[in-house]
């Protein structure tokens, strides 16, 4: 097992890592980096197709298992450079599986878990949000982009202005958010918290505890109760 402590993107390397979300149907987030030399200044929500068969998301749940209630995440690692845009035409691309521990001190460590390289197909279809990041102000209230299937339903917290802080939680929603809702990624609006218009060294969304949003900021209500964190960055987000 190959290990690479505490880089995200070491040196701002030109591969590209999508967080993996979910059990049933999988979810993968891309992780980015303000600086636009980096060439990871997108905030993007994927479905992409792992053609292996089923073997990659055993190895992944199997592990997730055994790691369920510690700061343990995954994620696709792609060794091989090409521009992130280009998988808004549809492409496909080498994978290894990582996991991502976090360290007592914040620090991560990425441990690839597998040997052979698997392949991932991304349709167009599979683009579920793409957005270059800059020009967005912060906003009055904490947001997050919503996605998910059924109720299995995860929180990216919206990257507006630099500097600030990257999240992916799972929630659980007391009532079903529309399908056709959430192929849309809109926005959840937690009115009842304040934008903190900075980083944060850790989420304002407690696990376990209950909460409320909107979607879009105006539209139906959410009540939702916060489940397993499974990204988190304040660092090297904003190097």
């Amino acid at each position: 097992m190959t290990s690479h402590p505490d880089s995200d993107h070491a040196g701002h390397e030109h591969i590209h890592r999508f967080l993996i979300l979910g059990k049933e149907k999988l979810f993968f987030y891309h992780l980015a980096l303000y600086n636009p030399q980096s060439g990871h200044n997108y905030q993007a929500v994927f479905s992409f197709s792992i053609k292996d068969s089923g073997e990659l998301k055993k190895m992944y749940l199997d592990d997730r298992a055994k790691h369920e209630d510690e700061r343990v995440f995954y994620s696709l690692r792609c060794p091989h450079h090409f521009e992130l845009p280009e998988l808004k035409n549809g492409k496909q691309f080498k994978v290894h599986l990582e996991r991502v521990v976090v360290k007592p001190d914040g620090s991560r460590d990425f441990q690839q878990m597998t040997t052979a390289e698997t392949t991932v197909d991304c349709k167009k279809e599979d683009v579920l949000s793409f957005r270059e990041l800059g020009g967005m102000p912060y906003p009055e209230y904490l947001t997050y982009l919503v996605f998910g299937e059924g109720d299995e339903i995860h929180l990216a917290h919206q990257l507006a202005e630099r500097p600030n802080w990257d999240e992916a939680v799972t929630i659980h929603p007391m009532g079903a958010i529309d399908a056709a809702t959430l192929k849309k990624v809109p926005t959840l609006v937690i009115d009842s918290i304040k934008d903190a218009h900075g980083k944060l060294v850790e989420s304002p969304l407690k696990k376990g505890q209950q909460y409320q949003g909107k979607l879009n900021g105006s539209g139906a209500t959410v009540d939702f109760t916060v489940g397993r964190q499974g990204w988190w960055n304040h660092t090297s987000l904003n190097s």
